[in-house]
């Protein structure tokens, strides 16, 4: 039994709905985020917000899974300062739905001002509506310097407490700055960039699984639905007891997500 705690499912085939049940998923956690093209209007994130609240829920539920989402503006459209505030303007009319656990994706994508402008606007939106935090970090060589700008960012913001937060994507050069600073740290599991399951399980023993927990983040790019049970059975080759693995894939998705009472589990 695991959770998905990030993927991208308005991208997905209702095919990878079963799977992810098939492999003992029970729950998935959907980021608002980049469709793979820059939307024109706010009218289409209405849309979209629709979508992620209303309709994947019931697409889910065929399957018995739960579905759980989040709100934002993602950073790669985040330059457009107009659209962003327009689209940032919506989110109240949808944060009170019963399966939105917060704000996120929020965060950098090529860590210029404006993106850092509207981040800071995003966290501002959490505080003000007391809501958990998930953000995501740039691409390759521009993540250490993202990352950096992130946490030192969050410090404006002394009302965001860094348990309620969970920095997303972190790689090798980064997860230290992260658990460090005291918040919890999501590692992505990609077939051609971000993490290897070796090396998520790497991150993993460093660290000891603290306040860690990993994802697919599924969506219409090269990704696998089932990237988290595949890393499970390699931690099993590893030597991790059941006990360890369900704690990373299942116990530490629930008790970061259980800070809002609006995560519940049949």
């Amino acid at each position: 039994m695991y959770i998905e705690p990030h993927g991208h499912m308005v991208s997905r085939t209702t095919d990878d709905y079963e799977k992810l049940a098939l492999a003992g998923c029970v729950a998935i956690c959907e980021p608002a985020f980049w469709a793979g093209f820059d939307r024109s209007s706010a009218d289409g994130f209405y849309d979209y917000f629709r979508q992620i609240t209303e309709y994947e829920p019931k697409r889910a539920a065929r399957f018995g899974l739960k579905h759980f989402s989040w709100l934002c503006i993602n950073p790669k459209e985040a330059e457009d300062l107009k659209l962003a505030d327009d689209v940032m303007a919506l989110i109240p009319e949808f944060i009170n739905k019963p399966n939105v656990l917060g704000i996120g994706e929020i965060g950098l994508n090529k860590n210029s001002r404006n993106e850092l402008t509207i981040f800071e606007k995003h966290v501002q939106l959490a505080e003000n509506f007391d809501q958990l935090v998930l953000i995501h970090t740039p691409h390759l060589e521009d993540k250490l310097k993202g990352t950096r700008l992130i946490i030192d960012a969050l410090k404006n913001h002394p009302k965001i407490k860094p348990e309620r937060v969970i920095i997303d994507h972190v790689e090798e050069h980064t997860i230290d700055l992260v658990l460090d600073a005291g918040f919890w740290a999501g590692m992505t599991l990609y077939p051609e960039s971000k993490c290897s399951p070796h090396r998520a399980i790497d991150m993993l023993e460093h660290r000891r699984a603290e306040r860690i927990w990993m994802n697919s983040a599924c969506d219409w790019g090269v990704s696998d639905p089932l990237a988290v049970p595949k890393t499970m059975l390699e931690m099993k080759k590893r030597g991790w007891s059941a006990e360890m693995i369900q704690r990373v894939t299942f116990g530490n998705p629930v008790a970061f997500m259980s800070q809002t009472p609006k995560f519940k589990l049949d």
